[in-house]
């Protein structure tokens, strides 16, 4: 016989298993039990371009999710970083196609396009002014590389980003970050070391180069259906 329970997570997994690219992540059955347990459910961002989304990518993003007090990971698909140059960045709705590919198979990284309905450019704190008000129940954390903790004196409101959230790091060739090493809203993460970039995988498809292995199978299927990058 079938209990309310039950029901419960077969209704969750159908919606799970539905809405695997997301305007707004539906709460799901951990969110649920954790709410009973007045904790909220403490879900990382991961902003980026994603052009296009890589190994190292979901390297960082597993990690974060299964080896962190994280209960999961969203990685927002950013249409434009306000401290990046524009140029060479593809079709957003291309990048976040690829972003859901990659992490089809994954129980605890979603997807979000949240910015992409948001004014332009994207500046973190006004997109976590948003989703703190869409989402009450959930603690959000910011994920973030070395390298750009080494810039974030740059971004808008950053004094409200430490005060208000904390900030999961992890390590990147070459940035000096010993500032911050003992500010208590970050922390530092023993987070594989990645230096696969976008930057060298579009450089090596457009020299025609094999990328095997650096990005998902079914990432180079799209971007080669779509002769993306050349």
């Amino acid at each position: 016989m079938r209990t309310a329970a039950t029901e419960q997570r077969t209704r969750v997994k159908q919606s799970h298993l539905g809405n695997r690219l997301l305007r707004l992540p539906q709460p799901s059955l951990a969110m649920t039990i954790n709410n009973t347990e007045n904790r909220k459910l403490k879900t990382g961002l991961f902003f980026g371009s994603y052009n296009p989304i890589h190994t190292g990518h979901l390297v960082i993003a597993n990690y974060m999710a299964n080896h962190t007090e994280l209960d999961e990971v969203w990685l927002v698909v950013s249409p434009h970083n306000p401290l990046k140059e524009k140029s060479g960045l593809a079709n957003m709705y291309d990048r976040l196609e690829m972003a859901n590919l990659a992490i089809e198979s994954s129980e605890n990284i979603r997807i979000s396009d949240i910015e992409f309905n948001l004014p332009k450019p994207s500046y973190t704190i006004d997109t976590l002014t948003y989703l703190h008000e869409k989402f009450p129940l959930k603690e959000f954390v910011l994920i973030m590389g070395a390298d750009n903790l080494v810039s974030f004196k740059k971004w808008k409101n950053y004094e409200v980003l430490l005060k208000d959230y904390q900030i999961y790091v992890y390590p990147r060739p070459g940035a000096e970050v010993n500032e911050w090493k003992d500010h208590p809203s970050i922390v530092f993460t023993d987070t594989p070391l990645m230096e696969i970039s976008s930057t060298f995988i579009r450089k090596s498809i457009k020299e025609k180069k094999n990328v095997q292995f650096f990005l998902p199978d079914k990432v180079i299927s799209f971007i080669d259906s779509k002769g993306m990058y050349l």
